[in-house]
């Protein structure tokens, strides 16, 4: 009996080999770009993440209802393409300043006051 019970356990075991499959290490140099991608996904998250802990934002955040420390939780668990958008996006934004639509507005209502203060 313990020479069949030998037998099935090295016949499982053979079958369990055979049934797994093998995956093999493979190593290989990155590109550059590739290490500069994940060197700026890091700057960019660095950079969000400082904004988000100023005083000024933290109270503008707290002001509309928002947590300031689940908006950095929410920034940590973001994607490295959705914080780059992110980062560009608040890079390029003006801050405080007036879109097209503001200025056209600006424009008409300068306009009109000038039509209406020196018309005859």
């Amino acid at each position: 009996m313990s020479s069949m019970m030998k037998k099935m356990t090295c016949r499982a075991l053979v079958v369990s080999l055979l049934a797994l499959s093998f995956q093999t290490a493979n190593a290989g140099m990155i590109g550059a770009d590739q290490a500069a991608a994940a060197g700026a996904a890091q700057v960019d998250r660095g950079m969000v993440l400082s904004y988000l802990s100023r005083a000024e934002t933290a109270a503008q955040l707290q002001a509309q209802g928002i947590d300031p420390a689940m908006a950095q939780e929410r920034v940590a668990a973001m994607t490295d393409q959705e914080v780059r958008t992110l980062a560009q996006d608040m890079q390029t934004a003006p801050a405080g300043a007036l879109s097209t639509a503001g200025w056209l507005a600006v424009i008409v209502v300068a306009a009109a006051v000038w039509y209406f203060a020196f018309r005859k």
